[in-house]
């Protein structure tokens, strides 16, 4: 290596020393530019992020992927949450492969498999839980991104109490090992977070401003007036929910839904869903997903004969035809005929890139009745609250004609046999299903007439079968075609429908003691046997 000359070192110092000076006296005038200058461009700032709301815009979007988890290659998460839980024990969907990664006999046979009650718990506590903390840990009480991002915790949170009970939720972030709240606190804990949520967002709208969040929102695109209807219609299904088990509550609750000035969801241009293509965000539609390009699940045996029975116009709009041109389903629990079954039942109709619902319009309707009929709660007639829950699920499904005659049928009911379509064996299913039409009837009793109101809201809630699973072990309507055998149940008595999915299994390896204190609360086994806190009716 050359030794540096002298004359060299004197013409670098004379550089940097000009350099020194006339950056002194450039900075002393133009200070304001020189974090500009020193920025990555290819970076975001704390600034950029807190003036384009992207700090807590990414995570609330975050947020709402993380409901029904969706995204690019997301069907078989999704399958695992939603399908083959609460889409298969509502009789929304039945099983139609022969073997997954954990066997042959699992959920559609109520046979626990530990891969797939512990990946809902797993998946959804990063995708919902930790970024509402964060955006909590960033923003003031009473913040609309804390207002907004608790209404979705709410929404993605219960979903999975009545999945599995108790879980961590008031302590969430405390510690490593979290505690389990029981039911009925997180149950609380729900309702008064509803009320914070939605003083924060009347108050918003009260300012004269409409939209928040609008570059995130892949529900509503920021509209607070009706992000108002839906956290007040999602206070009236909770509400509902613990009816039966503290009435008092139930009461109260519904009471505060019905009163509130931002009103409830009342048409299908309320309706809660999500959109695919927008804000820049796409996902493959996971229902698409499964029942077509999969070939895994297929139209239940119960929908069959619910739908074909009523010669319901929705059917086209839910299932596609088979290879006959017919709307035909699976027995849920099957054990063999799987390879025959594919050309045969009807798959779900949704496109690849169909948006995903995520709460329609019709619910409000049915809840209403409900209110009015078991407790004399709000305005209206309970045979109207009814078929306007008609009318809406109609406008929900886009099927524009038939619900003036479906309304009024007083004749047809659902079918009581169903027939295999794989080799047209008959099953009598008769002391199963529900036997009532659709035409209201003033003159029968109570029970019969909330049999009826939950016979329609179980059609109309499709496609989410998790609410639609929550609203059978709550009321016992409507009857469904049993599975094919108990033999594989994981603790529940034949005849039964399935209660619950049990804990973690991470959860019992990583946070046993916390667990174990929770099946306390659960105050039953840790099967698919025991029930909830607020499925007590019998």
């Amino acid at each position: 290596m050359q030794p540096i000359k002298m004359k060299n070192i004197n013409k670098l110092s004379a550089y940097i020393g000009g350099a020194i000076l006339a950056g002194g006296m450039f900075l002393s005038s133009c200070t304001d530019k020189f974090e500009s200058w020193n920025i990555n461009p290819d970076e975001v700032t704390e600034d950029m992020m807190d003036r384009d709301n992207l700090k807590t815009g990414a995570l609330y979007s975050q947020m709402q992927r993380g409901v029904f988890i969706v995204g690019q290659d997301k069907g078989g998460t999704y399958q695992i949450h939603q399908m083959l839980n609460g889409d298969n024990y509502a009789g929304y969907l039945a099983n139609i492969k022969d073997s997954y990664d954990i066997g042959s006999r699992h959920h559609d046979h109520y046979s626990m498999q530990s891969k797939w009650f512990t990946n809902p718990f797993d998946d959804t506590y990063p995708e919902i839980m930790q970024p509402w903390k964060t955006i909590c840990e960033s923003t003031d009480e009473g913040a609309m991104d804390r207002a907004m991002a608790t209404v979705v915790k709410v929404f993605g949170m219960h979903r999975m109490t009545d999945k599995y009970g108790p879980i961590p939720y008031s302590k969430f972030g405390t510690d490593i090992a979290v505690p389990y709240d029981s039911q009925q606190d997180i149950y609380n804990q729900f309702f008064n977070e509803l009320d914070d949520a939605i003083t924060v967002m009347s108050d918003y709208l009260n300012t004269g401003a409409s939209t928040y969040l609008a570059r995130y929102d892949n529900v509503y695109s920021g509209n607070v007036a009706k992000w108002l209807k839906f956290a007040n219609t999602l206070r009236l299904r909770l509400a509902m929910r613990i009816s039966y088990v503290d009435e008092t509550k139930a009461r109260t609750e519904i009471q505060k839904a019905i009163d509130s000035p931002a009103g409830l969801m009342t048409s299908a241009a309320d309706d809660a869903i999500l959109h695919n293509n927008t804000n820049g965000f796409t996902f493959t539609n996971p229902i698409y997903e499964v029942t077509q390009s999969f070939n895994d699940m297929r139209m239940s045996a119960t929908m069959d004969c619910y739908l074909n029975g009523y010669n319901d116009p929705r059917l086209a709009a839910y299932y596609l035809p088979n290879s006959k041109g017919e709307y035909r389903g699976m027995r849920n629990g099957m054990t063999s005929e799987f390879s025959s079954m594919a050309a045969v039942t009807s798959a779900s109709n949704f496109k690849s890139d169909s948006d995903l619902p995520w709460m329609h319009a019709a619910e409000a309707y049915f809840l209403l009745a409900e209110a009015k009929l078991r407790f004399g709660l709000g305005s209206g007639d309970v045979k109207d609250l009814y078929e306007q829950g008609i009318r809406a699920s109609f406008a929900s499904a886009g099927v524009t004609s038939g619900v003036d005659g479906y309304i009024a049928n007083d004749t047809d009911v659902p079918n009581d046999t169903w027939t295999n379509p794989a080799n047209n064996q008959n099953v009598n299913v008769s002391s199963m299903v529900s036997s009532l039409p659709v035409a209201w009837d003033d003159a029968a009793d109570t029970e019969t007439k909330l049999e009826r109101i939950m016979i329609q809201k179980w059609i109309a809630l499709y496609p989410d079968g998790q609410e639609a699973w929550s609203e059978m072990r709550r009321t016992g309507y409507p009857g469904w075609v049993r599975i094919n055998t108990y033999s594989y149940a994981s603790g529940v008595s034949n005849n039964d429908i399935i209660r619950r999915i049990q804990f973690s299994t991470t959860e019992l390896t990583n946070n046993s003691a916390n667990v174990q204190a929770a099946i306390q609360l659960l105050g039953g086994q840790d099967n698919a046997g025991t029930r909830l806190w607020w499925d007590v009716k019998r």
